[in-house]
């Protein structure tokens, strides 16, 4: 795929930093991502900001560039409605937050809320609310959510964990040990070798919704993946934990791949399965509040933003549903658009609404009953 973008500057700034996540990104019409790129329809010949209101174009005709300058460099020339997208004062607030974000993540430690309303000058609440306006998230959880990322991006080219360790933001070891673990499911030596010592159980079935991969760590389930090609799910397994001994299943693992089979065919039995859930703290509160949804009911992403306890984080919710990796056992598919659009799931849309149905189907019958 062609494109235009500066990878650099993209693993400076830590977000938008594959084309599949500003294609994301220009799907759900980000307002966050207009401060990062602008995408580029060589059929048209012009660009626009994420949250452009355009029609959505085919993603073969899509191009990205870090700015407004650089696509017009290359020839394209501004969206007509370009100077609609955004209001002036709405371009600035975006761009504040753009530059609070870089701040953040070049500062060692992390800013206080503080520091940053004083740099930026404006008051703390200020600084607050348009934050968690164009981010779905407060400073600090920001600061920790990149700090996770930039971890699991550090360890396997370091050349000892504490190199990578302060190379992520954390001063304090004792600090980074109780973290790590959480974050990444694993110690961190051992993920930075890319899982060696670590056993990986695993097998790859067919289920009525096409392959599906299930595999175990010592702690739990640790994947469930839906596909239409069983060899890419391995690879995409091995890719993962490339030095982890991947192993066949056994009489107990069949009796766990069985249930989760069993879940995705009949909703409503759920997983009695332990889980070994990987991700930032924010990731894990909205993965919960996924578990706590009934078969056969649905929320926004507003809802379980409010279930949360941060309202403005929708965008947030729908970044750390995209994230998970543990499909029906964390029932992200039960999260819809506010106008009941069942668009964004991972492993397929129409795979979604399969489940949602199957649900409804359970729902309908116990009902009656």
């Amino acid at each position: 795929m062609l494109t235009a973008y500066d990878d650099a500057n993209a693993t400076q700034t830590g977000a938008y930093a594959t084309d599949d996540e500003r294609w994301q990104a220009v799907q759900r019409r980000d307002a966050a991502a207009d401060a990062y790129f602008v995408y580029a329809v060589r059929t048209t010949g012009v660009y626009c900001r994420p949250s452009s209101a355009n029609r959505l174009p085919r993603r073969e005709n899509v191009l990205f560039f870090k700015s407004a300058q650089a696509a017009q460099e290359a020839g394209f020339r501004p969206s007509r409605r370009r100077s609609a997208d955004k209001t002036s004062a709405a371009t600035r607030r975006a761009e504040l937050v753009a530059q609070a974000c870089r701040w953040i993540e070049r500062a060692d430690p992390a800013p206080t809320l503080a520091t940053l309303a004083e740099r930026f000058g404006v008051s703390l609440y200020h600084f607050q609310r348009v934050f968690k306006a164009e981010t779905g998230l407060s400073p600090k959880a920001y600061a920790q959510a990149f700090r996770a990322n930039r971890l699991r991006d550090q360890l396997p080219g370091s050349p000892t964990v504490f190199s990578a360790m302060y190379e992520a933001g954390f001063n304090s070891a004792s600090r980074f040990y109780a973290e790590s673990e959480r974050i990444l499911g694993m110690r961190p030596r051992d993920y930075r070798t890319g899982g060696a010592n670590v056993d990986i159980r695993f097998a790859v079935g067919e289920c009525s919704l096409g392959a599906i991969l299930v595999a175990r760590s010592q702690r739990g389930l640790c994947a469930i993946w839906l596909g239409d090609d069983p060899e890419r799910l391995v690879k995409d397994l091995q890719d993962r934990f490339p030095q982890a001994t991947l192993c066949g299943d056994d009489e107990e693992f069949a009796s766990w791949v069985a249930q989760v089979i069993g879940c995705v065919e009949s909703p409503g039995l759920g997983i009695n399965l332990p889980l070994d859930v990987r991700g930032t703290v924010f990731q894990q509160r909205v993965w919960r509040a996924l578990q706590e949804l009934p078969p056969g009911t649905t929320a926004t992403y507003a809802d379980i933003a409010a279930r949360i306890g941060e309202p403005k984080a929708v965008r947030a919710v729908a970044q750390a549903c995209g994230a998970n990796q543990l499909a029906v056992a964390i029932p992200c598919h039960r999260v819809v658009r506010r106008d009941g659009d069942i668009s964004g799931y991972r492993w397929g849309v129409e795979r979604k609404r399969e489940l949602l149905h199957r649900e409804s189907a359970v729902k309908s019958i116990v009902s009656c009953d």
